[in-house]
């Protein structure tokens, strides 16, 4: 089922506000975690996990945000 311009604008923000900085926290610990055990790769090779983790997050997301932007389709005209 389709969700409606309303509710996807909703999942938008709170996936934007509280799932976002909930998935910055847990990706840093765990690259943390990683490096702990494993050594600190060079400046370059860190630098790539994390824009690689930053353009990740939004592929299950990619329906939710499509169009987010615009005017609801679904709304009256009738102003």
């Amino acid at each position: 089922m389709a969700l409606s311009h309303k509710a996807r604008r909703r999942w938008a923000l709170l996936i934007l506000l509280v799932g976002m900085p909930l998935y910055i926290i847990f990706m840093i610990g765990a690259v943390a975690i990683a490096f702990t055990y494993l050594g600190r790769p060079p400046i370059w090779v860190e630098f790539a996990i994390y824009v690689l983790l930053g353009v990740i997050w939004i592929f299950p997301f990619k329906r939710v945000f499509m169009g987010i932007g615009q005017a609801d389709p679904d709304a009256n005209d009738d102003v």
